[in-house]
Parts: C-alpha cells; sequence; structure tokens
C-alpha cells in the first residue's frame, strides 16, 4: 500500500495533492477558484516554491519545493517567536503540514460561509508524494498541467483557466519558479510541444488518482 503522508523535509520537490470530501466540488465560481490562489499565496509562499498547479472542481495538484531550512527560519519567525529563541530543534514537517492545514481550513471556513454549507471539505490529509529525479519531474509537470483533459473538462490545456500552464509560458510577472521549470524542458517551445505531443505518464497517473 502506497504511503500519502510522507514527512515533508527542507529542500524537497513533492507532489501534493487532494480532494473534495465525498462528491462535493471545491469550487462553485471563478472567484472560488481566485480566492483560493490567494490563500495559497499567503500561507504557503513563504514555505515552498511552486513549479505547477491544477485547481479543478473537486480536486488539486501542486508541484513544490519546500524551502531550505534557513528560510523556514525566517517563515517560522514571523508566525512564532524569533527562531533563535527556540530552545528544541523544530518540527520542520509538522510546521510544513500546519501551514497546508491551516490554507485548506482558511479556504473552506469562507467558502462554507458562502455556499450556506457545513462540514469538512477536503479529504481528511492531503497527499503528497516526492519527486526524486528530474525525469519524473518534467513528466508531473506535463500531467499536472494535463488533468483537466484527462477528466473530461476541456479538450486542450490552453482552454483550462485554473493552471499554471499559462503563466509558465508567458512572459508576465510570476511567483511560479517558471525559468526552472522551463530549463527543465529545453525552453518555452520546447515546454509547448511536450504538453502538446507527449502521452500523460502511466506513473503519474497511477500514483495521481484517489
Amino acid at each position: 500500500m502506497k504511503n500519502y503522508e510522507i514527512p515533508l523535509v527542507p529542500g524537497t520537490y513533492y507532489h501534493v495533492f487532494n480532494h473534495a470530501n465525498g462528491r462535493d466540488n471545491l469550487f462553485a465560481n471563478r472567484g472560488n477558484y481566485q480566492f483560493f490562489l490567494q490563500r495559497y499565496a499567503f500561507f504557503m509562499n513563504p514555505i515552498v516554491d511552486t513549479y505547477a498547479y491544477c485547481l479543478l472542481p473537486n480536486h488539486l495538484h501542486f508541484l513544490v519545493r519546500i524551502k531550505e531550512e534557513h528560510e523556514l527560519k525566517i517563515a517560522w519567525g514571523v508566525k512564532n517567536k524569533p527562531y533563535n529563541s527556540v530552545t528544541k530543534e523544530v518540527n520542520w514537517s509538522a510546521f510544513i503540514s500546519r501551514a497546508f492545514g491551516n490554507l485548506y481550513s482558511s479556504y473552506s471556513q469562507a467558502f462554507n460561509r458562502q455556499q450556506n454549507r457545513m462540514g469538512s471539505l477536503f479529504m481528511p490529509n492531503f497527499k503528497r508524494r516526492e519527486v526524486d529525479n528530474e525525469d519524473y519531474l518534467v513528466q508531473l509537470i506535463h500531467y499536472i498541467h494535463a488533468n483537466p483533459v484527462h477528466h473530461g473538462f476541456v479538450n486542450s490545456m490552453d482552454r483550462w483557466e485554473f493552471s499554471s500552464y499559462h503563466a509558465l509560458k508567458s512572459v508576465k510577472p510570476t511567483k511560479l519558479k517558471r525559468d526552472e521549470v522551463l530549463e527543465y524542458f529545453g525552453g518555452v517551445n520546447e515546454f509547448v510541444q511536450f504538453h502538446n505531443q507527449m502521452p500523460i505518464s502511466k506513473k503519474c497517473l497511477d500514483e495521481g488518482e484517489f
């Protein structure tokens, strides 16, 4: 049985994904998607670097790299007392997991108020898989962007608004690690060509399904 609740280690890449509870949807309108990304930036940008993402009606995917420990100490100091006053070693995995939990909780509370809804919105524990080699990372970026097509929401990645695909091939300012992503593919033209021509990785399909 696959372990989807592995520790989150500074400096390590992860595929992070979560699903709505039961048959519910996470997003009811365009504003919900935008609000989630705003909450994501608030809670997660100090803690992770984001390489790719996709938000779908009932689930979501992110490819992130946990920031290095010295960067996490800064984030810790913003949310707690200064790190150099802490007398015991911080459990970074718990700290990072709590940030994801705060993201989901903050969004859920706002969504429930708007939709006159009660109860859990997300599944109890978000899933993550370590990304331990460059080939898997490239395949995973493609898989994340191809998710709306794979699930039948659109017939082209270009037609799905709520993913990083557009920002990564654009020249507009972004908080995404765009330069690094494009370097993995060999440039923006190669990035687009790979997405248009390559089949989705079976490994990614197997590991990313709920």
